[in-house]
């Protein structure tokens, strides 16, 4: 334990009313299938309102991908109620589908059958559309029906000053706190993979199945036996132009700059096929990046932005708000795809990166063995004797994750302080079980889940997929909430009906504009906003 994160502890125990304003939310993907587990060909539910305008129920890269939405809130336990509400509301629309609540994709057909999400005709739907256009061209239509949960995180103002974090205002102290948090969770986010991955086989019929170095479990499945998450692995969201992009998580400024190189530099690849095929639209622009949240990555800064606003030019000008958490599978065995312990859990982890010793990366701003670390845990993590890589020496897994685990661990002890109990503190004591035995954790669970079950992935997947619709299901909401998420679709659609009667401005405007509000990052002089 250091003595910088001793104090820090100390500090916010004197003022535990900073914590209770700490606010968590979750973005929760899944694939919509029919009863035989086959990706669903039909659009996007009216009943579930517009997905372009909808605040909770909306789509991510495929019409078929549900992405279900929470607002923050202070506690675990109104998020998860929150998300549960919402899986029930759309189950009320889905008639015989089902929410696939697996990371790694059911039965896709071939590449050009995968419907990309449509938005409607206005040009911001439009813009959303043609991006995912550009998706397809640039990485394939099945890589995009990966599915995850994110987790967004953020801290009460108070606490930055409080830390001591650097900066003459608020807002650079929030920048330089945020930043902080980044390259502590780089360090040691494998420990997530090896704690919650949940995606150790895939369906054989996934692109990627046959030439990544995966063995046979049957006819309809490959997979890795020590693997934790295949969906982190080089077999999900890589590709070369972006294996060539390093962000740089020392300072804000540096950061944002070589994201706006990113978003202005053409890559040759992308030239060749250019913006339009006709007089269509195939993508947004020939640029290593199409817009700011093209680049993959485990952990993103965030900044809540206006129509037509870039991301870019948002936290430039208001700086860091919140952090979301990417790299978090669905977990099959809980019918939301998280539970409350997993989001306690959580919560302690990124108060641990946020108050420990955070010292800079290399010049560079990245670190190359944090990324080599990471690599490993997802494709073998739960290998006998795996050793990692810790300040140049090596390192076995489970030393090194109760090591962390035992400054989570205070954190944890700490908002158990806050919220009475010993909710947090058990959180912890269920991840160390998970180190002491892999058994425990949720890739060997799954494996050991097909093997008693003699089933492929598709069919283990379509049978837990379809307990959990059985059980939500079951528990249909109140009268009174039900008409809550009505009235919610029926103002989204009426949302989307008006914007699209604005006819203002041609698509091919309207995309020029959106280019013309990214500004290069002017690193002005922080005020306390």
């Amino acid at each position: 334990m250091t003595d910088l994160l001793l104090s820090r502890l100390q500090r916010l125990d004197n003022q535990r009313d900073i914590l209770e304003r700490m606010q968590r939310g979750i973005e929760k993907e899944g694939l919509r299938v029919n009863a035989q587990g086959q990706l669903s060909q039909a659009p996007h539910p009216v009943a579930l309102g517009a997905a372009l305008t909808h605040p909770h129920i909306t789509t991510d890269y495929s019409e078929a991908l549900l992405e279900l939405i929470t607002d923050p809130f202070p506690s675990t336990e109104a998020v998860l109620s929150s998300l549960l509400d919402t899986h029930r509301a759309t189950y009320a629309a889905l008639g015989d589908e089902l929410i696939w609540n697996h990371s790694m994709p059911a039965s896709l057909p071939a590449d050009a059958d995968i419907p990309i999400a449509w938005y409607g005709t206005s040009n911001s739907g439009m813009l959303k559309h043609v991006y995912r256009r550009g998706l397809a061209v640039r990485y394939g239509r099945s890589m995009q029906c990966i599915a995850g949960i994110h987790y967004n995180f953020s801290l009460d103002d108070a606490i930055w000053p409080l830390l001591g974090m650097p900066g003459a205002s608020l807002r650079e102290q929030r920048d330089a706190g945020y930043i902080a948090l980044v390259r502590n969770f780089t360090r040691s986010s494998w420990l997530l993979m090896y704690l919650f991955g949940a995606s150790p086989a895939i369906a054989s019929s996934f692109p990627a199945a046959e030439d990544g170095g995966l063995e046979r479990w049957d006819a309809e499945t490959r997979y890795l036996p020590y693997a934790t998450s295949l969906r982190m692995s080089d077999l999900g969201y890589q590709n070369k132009a972006q294996s060539q992009l390093k962000l740089n998580y020392n300072d804000l400024d540096t950061f944002l700059e070589r994201l706006y190189n990113a978003v202005t530099t053409p890559w040759p690849a992308y030239e060749a096929f250019g913006t339009k095929r006709g007089d269509e639209w195939i993508q947004l622009n020939t640029n290593v990046l199409q817009i700011e949240n093209e680049y993959y990555s485990n952990i993103r800064l965030k900044r809540s932005t206006k129509r037509c606003e870039r991301p870019l030019t948002a936290l430039d000008e208001r700086g860091v708000q919140y952090v979301e958490v990417r790299c978090l599978d669905i977990d099959p065995f809980e019918p939301a795809g998280i539970n409350a312990e997993t989001m306690r859990f959580m919560d302690a982890f990124l108060l641990y990166c946020t108050l420990d010793e955070s010292p800079a990366f290399t010049p560079q701003g990245y670190c190359e063995r944090s990324s080599q670390n990471f690599a490993k845990v997802v494709r073998q993590g739960r290998e006998p004797g795996l050793m990692l890589e810790r300040n140049c020496e090596a390192v076995s897994l489970p030393q090194w994750g109760n090591d962390i685990l035992d400054r989570v661990q205070a954190c944890a002890d700490l908002l158990d302080r806050v919220h009475g109990g010993d909710l947090h503190s058990r959180a912890v004591a269920a991840q160390r079980a998970k180190l002491a035995d892999p058994e425990l954790t949720p890739s060997a669970r799954l494996l050991d889940g097909m093997r008693q079950a003699k089933a492929s992935f598709i069919e283990y997947g379509l049978s837990t997929s379809r307990a959990h619709a059985d059980a939500l299901r079951s528990e249909p909401l109140t009268a009174a909430v039900q008409a809550q998420y009505q009235a919610q679709a029926e103002r989204s659609l009426a949302e989307q009906h008006a914007l699209e009667a604005d006819r203002r401005e041609s698509f091919d405007e309207y995309v020029a504009r959106y280019h013309a509000n990214l500004q290069r990052p002017h690193h002005p002089q922080h005020n306390a906003a």
